[in-house]
């Protein structure tokens, strides 16, 4: 139950109507989470950086109290995409003016609105998913969604219909991440991991894992990795431009 999270008023949005001649007051909007998610990622590391690069991950949308009215989604089925925007809720309020991205090697900075950095001033994100399945259920809602970049348990506080006709932007430029969009390895799993996981569950973690979630600025090949997903550790290792996956455990979280 999220009740008791989805009352307490949180991520404060704060703007200031274009500084007015003569000093005038800063309007302050209050934002509540309108739902949570649902899904494998139970931690950050292993979430994708991007939406949309995972699609075989299945996420759940739970409504919160006061938002559990099915007039509320009423037509969200004619859609096959929605943005979602929800807060980065480990940043605790914490951002500098320039980050660090970890796909230009965590080395070089860029400002904090050139990138998708978590650390933002109003710790907002902005993520487009696929809807896969409306479902009410014993009178509450949910949604169904998959391509999510979102960790378990990630407050939304907006959801909105993506309309191809103006979010598409054909030859729009990407900065510095059109030169790592092709950024994938592969990956193998030892027969240890294959006789505990299922043929769908190693599909979606090669899917996950192929997106290479180590930090670009570790290079340490000895080092072994552990990774939350579902109910269970995922331990794997970077050998010869390649993740070998080693087996897993039952996550004690």
């Amino acid at each position: 139950m999220h009740f008791e999270f989805c009352i307490k008023l949180t991520n404060r949005v704060v703007y200031d109507k274009l500084y007015r001649k003569g000093g005038g007051s800063v309007d302050e909007i209050t934002i509540k989470p309108v739902a949570y998610i649902k899904n494998a990622y139970k931690e950050k590391f292993g979430v994708p950086r991007q939406s949309g690069l995972a699609p075989s991950v299945k996420s759940v949308i739970e409504f919160c109290e006061g938002f559990t009215d099915e007039n509320i989604i009423r037509g969200i089925e004619q859609y096959s995409h929605l943005w979602l925007i929800w807060g980065f809720s480990e940043n605790n309020g914490q951002w500098s003016p320039t980050v660090r991205p970890p796909r230009l090697g965590g080395n070089k900075r860029m400002g904090v609105f050139a990138t998708r950095s978590p650390f933002r001033p109003n710790g907002l994100g902005l993520s487009c998913v696929k809807l896969e399945k409306v479902q009410k259920e014993n009178n509450r809602i949910t949604l169904v969604v998959s391509g999510a970049d979102l960790a378990d348990n990630t407050p939304i506080y907006d959801i909105k219909p993506y309309l191809p006709y103006a979010d598409s932007i054909p030859g729009a430029s990407g900065g510095f991440s059109d030169e790592h969009k092709d950024d994938f390895v592969a990956v193998e799993f030892s027969e240890e991991a294959k006789s505990r996981l299922s043929t769908e569950q190693l599909e979606t973690l090669y899917e996950v894992l192929s997106l290479d979630p180590r930090p670009s600025y570790q290079a340490d090949e000895s080092r072994i990795y552990g990774m939350s997903f579902e109910d269970f550790q995922v331990k794997f290792r970077f050998d010869n431009q390649m993740i070998y996956v080693i087996g897993t455990e039952d996550d004690k979280n």
